[in-house]
Order: structure tokens, then sequence, then C-alpha cells
């Protein structure tokens, strides 16, 4: 009926704007006459249901007198039958109405409103026979004694009537159905995992003519399940006999449906799958999945994240939403890989809007069109942070209560031929918006900084750096929060090795990697930010949180789980070459320097840096400004360097300029 409405009201809609009419001035007219016509319909099936189950109902208690006495109903019995009836029906009727049994769609009766009929009628029968008990000194019900095996016919007999009636329209849909065949032209598909999950997607595959898999079988450690059915398909064995498997039956895919395993499980399948076949999917883990049911879309292909090894995080989702709910949230750099899943994330806790900003309005207008799903007020600013002159305006207009401040320049061999394009930026442009939030009353501000910002190599973790110095002095203003949060690499972000990586397998190689012995910490997007917000919501001011990224993982190790991702074998089918370290890259990354220490927090994932070095606040902000303005000069490179090294006395220069533009 759903559909019909909309489409009716479209109707009325497009013939109103034909007739010159306003809709405007005459939708109150049409909606109105659209209510009834839907009244008037939900009214027809529930008298229809209504009817059914009044004859029904008078039905089963007629045959159950009849069935009783053997075709002939004694007299005494004859005249009080309808006043059994009508009681019946008073009684049952009650129960089915307080049930909300009259509520639902004839073709999608469930095994829920089932067991609502079986409670209903249940209870009736029981409230009938006490009835009958208590109004047998009644002249209308002066039969007695009342069989009592009628009482049990008559329920049984109510149930499989109203209920089979109910279920009717179902089971003839779904027999009349083409029953499922094999077409050569579906992917022959074996599913790892015969629990609930392996079980809907099964029974997706087959009611789904559009499905281009054609389940052979499952596979499951559990010897329980072992040559048991599901859906007419039989679990063939278990994990260890994939490659018997898949060589008998030809199969050309593998499903991993084993949403709350752990990664290191599922890489251990994943390295006995590949023996075999090279097309491996998977679904997502339980905490994604919608209301726990796997579909047919939530099928996708194995990605890196899904071996990495990192266990699931619990997030304190509560105090993320008292952070952000009804709230005025601006984001820098929102059109970035950060930024963007910042505004995917805080969407989803209700700010009252959401201010997004980018220098690159091709990132902000696919933003915009990934964001419409949401359904919530957003606005996008084209704009550069170090343009003071819009901040002030932006900042005047839409007074935001929250900063997430995660513009800057990232690409660390880049910037290390432009300091001074990185100083202004990531300097100039956090000083601007800070002053801007304390001006303008902002509750808290937050820096997305980096674990190159320790013991710094290069010029963008230095002026990373600076920018975390920076909002410790302005957060003793004690009017705005400022907080910093590190974190490494974010798989799949712009600019780091895995998209690089899978552009080169997609040429056919080589791979190129700088150092055998490299080591990134890497950790997924979205578990990014969500331990950002947790962290930004913790913090009271001054913090520089530091995220836990687990263990760091070779580079080299993750070039030929992307190789082996892509049905290809390492050194074989696409080579690995190594070229060597680039300027202001380091073999491995650091969370903390020498001089902090480390403290925990009650977020797991979520540690504090404490400094314990105080430094002269007036000093370090003359430095600062000194800094900045000899980013907007000339040739001031070398001077830069040095004064980057005086206000950061761990950043330890690249000397490799020469090598940048070798990839």
């Amino acid at each position: 009926m759903g559909r019909n409405y909309r489409n009716i009201t479209s109707k009325v809609i497009n013939n109103d704007k034909k007739r010159g009419g306003g809709v405007k001035t005459k939708m109150k007219i049409n909606q109105n006459f659209l209510n009834k016509l839907f009244e008037k319909s939900v009214f027809k099936r529930r008298a229809f249901f209504f009817i059914s189950d009044i004859l029904m109902i008078s039905f089963a208690m007629y045959i159950s007198f009849w069935l009783r006495f053997d075709g002939k109903i004694p007299d005494q019995y004859t005249k009080s039958l309808p006043y059994f009836i009508l009681l019946a029906l008073f009684l049952k009727l009650s129960f089915m109405v307080l049930f909300n049994l009259y509520d639902i769609l004839w073709r999608f009766v469930s095994l829920g409103e089932l067991i609502k009929i079986f409670k209903a009628l249940s209870l009736g029968s029981l409230a009938l026979g006490m009835a009958l008990f208590l109004l047998r000194i009644y002249t209308l019900f002066e039969a007695s004694p009342f069989p009592r095996l009628i009482l049990l016919f008559d329920y049984v007999f109510s149930l499989i009537l109203i209920g089979s009636f109910r279920i009717s329209k179902r089971v003839l849909r779904e027999g009349l159905k083409r029953p499922f065949k094999v077409k050569e032209e579906k992917i022959k598909i074996l599913i790892i995992g015969a629990g609930s999950v392996g079980e809907q997607i099964i029974r997706e595959m087959i009611r789904n003519k559009n499905s281009n898999y054609l389940p052979i079988g499952f596979l499951d450690d559990d010897l329980a399940k072992r040559g048991i059915k599901i859906h007419g398909i039989k679990v063939l064995g278990m994990n260890r006999d994939i490659q018997k498997i898949s060589k008998n039956y030809k199969i050309d895919e593998v499903l991993i449906a084993l949403p709350s395993a752990r990664p290191k499980e599922i890489q251990k399948i994943v390295e006995n799958i590949r023996r075999t076949i090279k097309k491996i999917k998977i679904l997502p883990s339980v905490t994604d999945l919608i209301d726990g049911k796997a579909t047919l879309s939530d099928i996708r292909e194995i990605e890196l994240e899904d071996l990495l090894g990192r266990l699931p995080i619990k997030i304190d989702f509560k105090v993320i939403k008292d952070f952000i709910q009804d709230k005025k949230i601006l984001i820098t750099g929102a059109g970035g890989s950060i930024g963007s899943e910042l505004a995917k994330s805080i969407l989803q806790f209700n700010p009252e809007i959401l201010i997004v900003i980018d220098i690159d309005e091709t990132d902000i207008f696919h933003l915009i069109n990934n964001l419409e799903f949401y359904k919530k007020e957003i606005i996008p600013i084209i704009g550069d942070i170090k343009d003071e002159t819009k901040m002030t305006s932006l900042f005047e207009k839409f007074t935001p209560q929250i900063v997430m401040h995660s513009a800057a320049y990232k690409h660390v061999p880049i910037m290390e031929l432009h300091p001074e394009e990185a100083v202004k930026t990531n300097i100039l442009g956090t000083k601007i918006l800070a002053k801007l939030s304390l001006r303008y009353r902002v509750e808290k501000f937050v820096f997305i900084s980096t674990d190159k910002a320790i013991n710094p190599t290069s010029i963008m973790g230095a002026t990373k750096r600076v920018g975390e110095e920076l909002l410790k002095i302005f957060n003793q203003k004690n009017k705005t929060k400022f907080i910093s949060v590190r974190f490494g690499n974010v798989l799949g972000s712009r600019g780091s090795v895995i998209p690089l990586f899978k552009e080169q397998i997609k040429k056919g190689g080589p791979v190129t990697i700088t150092h055998p012995e490299m080591k990134r910490y890497f950790m997924s997007t979205s578990e990014a930010v969500l331990l950002v917000l947790e962290a930004s919501a913790a913090g009271r001011g001054g913090e520089v949180f530091v995220l836990d990224m687990g263990e760091p993982i070779k580079i080299l190790d993750l070039a030929k789980e992307m190789i082996r991702l892509s049905g290809y074998e390492p050194d074989k089918d696409i080579p690995i070459v190594f070229t060597h370290i680039r300027p202001g890259e380091k073999l491995y990354e650091e969370v903390l320097s020498a001089e902090e220490g480390v403290e925990p927090t009650d977020y797991e994932k979520i540690l504090r840096a404490r400094s314990a070095n105080e430094r002269n606040s007036e000093v370090l902000i003359e430095k600062i400004n000194l800094l900045i303005g000899m980013s907007c000069e000339n040739n001031k490179e070398n001077e830069i360097i040095k004064l980057l090294k005086e206000i950061v006395p761990t950043y330890k220069p690249s000397e490799f300029k020469s090598l940048i533009f070798t990839w």
C-alpha cells in the first residue's frame, strides 16, 4: 500500500501542476483525499481478515461438535451452539485485536505473525474454557456437562484454519516462483561458515533471481554441522578441505561468512584458500552489519584491513554523542581522507549544522554528493585557512562550537622542497584558526597531528610539532580547550603507499619500496576518526593524545599481501624493487619523543603524552612569529630550517634533497 500511496501522491501533484494550480495551495486538499483513500484501503483489509476469522472460528466450533458426536449433534447442544460460537468469537477475536493481527500484510506474513496467532488463540481458548465453566449456571449455557474434548478440537481447528489462511498467500507466491536452477553463467561459490550469517546469505542467493551466485556448499569446522543441509545446500566439510572440494566442484569464488572472526583467523583461512582459489570475498564484521543481517550487497572483496590483525576496538559512543549532538561543527581540510571521514562520522551524531571547508572545490563537490544521504544541514565552503579575512567572516557568520582542524600539507618529500609552504599552512593557518576560536569562544579546537611530529626528520613533521606547541600556549588563555591528537598512517588515505601499490600492481609492476626494513603504523580511517572523536570528547584542554596504533607493519609485508590479494604472486607475477629512503623519511615512526612520558586514559587505545620540559611561552611565540614571517619571504629555506631546529630541538633535517624526484 505504501508504494501505491506514493505513486498516487506523485500523480496528484503532477496533475495539479499540469492544470496550472499551485501545489502548495492545493496540497492540503490532496492530502486529505489521499488520507481517506489510504484509510479506506486499510479498513477493507482489516474487514476482510476480521470477517474471514469470524467464519473460520464459527466453523471450527461447529465442526468440533460435529466430530465429537459423529455427525449427529444432540438437541440439547444444538440450541446452545449459537451462544457457544458467539462467546468463542468474542474472546478469540478480542485477543486477535490485542495482538495487532489485523495490521499485517497478507503476502508478508512471517514466523513472527504465526507465533502471535498461536499466542492469541491459545489465550482465547483458555479464556473460553474458563468462561464456559463460570457461565454453566445460566440458561443460555445450560448444556451440561460441556464436552471438554470439543475445546481441544476447537483450539486445534481454529489454529490450523486461521494460521493456514494467513500464510497461504506467501506460500502460494513462493511456490509459484521458478525453482532454483543451475545456470552455467552463475559464479560457483563456496561459503566458509555455516552459521546464522551463512544461512542468511544462502537464502538471499537462492531467492534473488538476479543473483550472480550459485551456492555449491558450506565449509565449517563444527563437526556437529557436518553433512547437514541448509536451504538445500550441504555442509561439505571443514575449512582444511578447501583444496579438495574446490577441485571436485570447480569452485570459482570463496565467500568468508564469519563476521565475528578475528583478523588472525581470517588470515589463516585466506592463506589456505589462496593455494587453490584466487578470488576471495568476505562479509563485513558483525558490528558493521545492519541489525546483524547479511545481504548480497554486503559481499565485498577481501581488503587489507581484514588481514592486519588489529582487534576490534570499543568506542564510547555516548560520550561522542554528548560531545557532537546539537552543536555547530567546523571541519577544515574536509575534502581529504581524514576530513571526509570526520564529516561522515560526525553526521551520525546529529550536529546542529556541519560546516566543511577545503581549498579544493572538486573534493568539496564529491564530499557533498557523498553526504546527501544523511539529510542534515551541511554548509560547504571553498577557502584557504591562511586567508584570515575569509576565516574571520566564516567564524562571524556561523560561530562554530567545535573546530576539527585536519587541513595540512602532509606529503613529506614535497614539503622538503617547499618548507615555506609547510610553515604557512601547518603553522600560520593553525594560528589564524586558533586566534579566531578564542575570539568567537569556540568550546573545543581539535588539531589532527601525526606520529611524524615525534623526533621529526622532515619539514612536515617539524611544522606539525610546532602546531602542537602553539596550541598548548593558546590553551593557557582558558577560554577554548585546545587538544592535539597524534596517529600514524591511515589505510588507503590519499598519498599513502596503499593507493600507490594498487596502481603499480594494476600496471603489472614493479612495486617500489624505499627500504626492505621500512616499518609503519597503520589503522583504518573509520577507526582513527572514531578514536579522534572519543579523545576530543574526553579532552580537558592542553593535552596531546596519542592513539595506540598497535604493532608496526613492514612495508614489504604489506606490498606482498596486496599483490596476493590481487591474485598474483610476489616476485613471480609482480616484481618488488627497492629504491632508497626518501628525504625526510625514517625507517620507523615513533609515537613519543625522548623527553615525553605517557599515561593511560579512561578510553581504550587512547594515551596521553606528557611533556617533562616546560617551554617559555613568550620566547616560543616570538620564534614562531619570526618563522611565519620568514615563510612569506623569498629564498629563506635554510633560515626556516635553522629556526625550526631551535623551536623543535629534536628535529634532524634531511640532507638528501637531490634525491627528491627519484621515486
